[in-house]
């Protein structure tokens, strides 16, 4: 992930709406959320939750899918590993062999060659 990607995902978390939206995401997992029911679980009003998905989507940390009327929303967990990944590029004092590992698993996408 790029410096201006990471300065994104960083800004649409530092909200509270946002950054409970994308934890609630987080745990609803693979099923994800219809925009009805993330508004109701977090008493946020429509437009409000509207405004802050969409600012969730630009920075890659949330993807969607319609179904007919509603729009289910899902943790992009690939953003997610990207951020994850910047931040840790750089850690354990010059010694990034300490770290490769984690890295590694935060990281990596596919899960079959992964564990």
């Amino acid at each position: 992930m790029e410096k201006k990607s990471a300065l994104s995902a960083f800004a649409a978390l530092s909200q509270e709406t946002r950054l409970d939206v994308f934890r609630l995401l987080i745990e609803a997992g693979d099923t994800g959320l219809v925009a009805g029911d993330i508004a109701e679980t977090l008493d946020v009003k429509q437009n409000t939750l509207s405004a802050n998905l969409s600012v969730l989507l630009n920075a890659g940390l949330v993807k969607n899918q319609r179904e007919g009327r509603a729009i289910r929303y899902f943790a992009d967990t690939n953003g997610l590993q990207g951020l994850l990944g910047f931040l840790l590029q750089d850690c354990c004092g010059g010694r990034p062999e300490l770290c490769q590992p984690l890295i590694a698993d935060l990281t990596c996408t596919d899960k079959d060659i992964c564990a």
